[in-house]
């Protein structure tokens, strides 16, 4: 079960970072983290981190 969560979360992650990313570069507009370039830098580092959970989850998916 634990894997589970830890891929959703992990995904989850990695959305929200790459929204922030993009709307932090001011591509994404309607927000008020649209063309804050302090979004451009906190998106990143939630993708790694997420994409560091998905690899995670899926190790421990795969062990006995």
């Amino acid at each position: 079960m634990r894997g589970w969560l830890t891929l959703t979360l992990g995904l989850l992650a990695v959305v929200v970072g790459a929204v922030w990313t993009v709307q932090g570069l001011g591509y994404l507009g309607g927000s008020v983290m649209t063309d804050q370039r302090i979004w451009a830098v906190i998106g990143p580092a939630v993708v790694l981190f997420g994409l560091a959970a998905l690899w995670y989850g899926m190790r421990r998916r795969h062990r006995p």
